[in-house]
C-alpha cells in the first residue's frame, strides 16, 4: 500500500466532513419544512385503540379506597400478602373481558 492511497483517503475524509457540515446547516431548514408537512397529516385510531384509551381514562378517574391501598401496601411490605393463583387467573380473565370484550 502506498502513501498516496492513504493521503487520498484523508482528502476524501475532508470532503465528507464538508458535506456533513453543509447537511447540518441545512437540517434546521429541512426540519421546519417537515414540521409543516406533519401538521397537515392526520391519523385514525382503530376501535381497539379507542377502547383501550377510553378504559385507561376510566381507570384514571376511578375512585381509590386509600385505606384498602394502605392495608395492602403494609401486607406486602410485611410479607403477609399471599396470591392465590386460581383467584388471580379468574380476575385477569374478567378484566380481559371488560377491556377487550372477549
Amino acid at each position: 500500500m502506498s502513501i498516496d492511497n492513504i493521503n487520498n483517503g484523508l482528502a476524501n475524509n475532508a470532503q465528507l466532513d464538508n458535506q456533513r457540515t453543509t447537511q447540518q446547516h441545512e437540517a434546521p431548514i429541512a426540519s421546519k419544512t417537515t414540521a409543516k408537512t406533519v401538521s397537515q397529516n392526520s391519523i385514525s385510531l382503530t376501535p381497539y385503540v379507542q377502547n383501550s384509551h377510553k378504559f385507561h381514562n376510566e381507570v384514571l378517574e376511578a375512585p381509590v379506597n386509600k385505606a384498602k391501598v394502605d392495608q395492602l401496601r403494609t401486607s406486602i411490605s410485611n410479607g403477609e400478602y399471599r396470591v392465590v393463583p386460581k383467584d388471580l387467573a379468574s380476575k385477569i380473565t374478567k378484566m380481559k373481558t371488560l377491556i377487550f370484550g372477549f
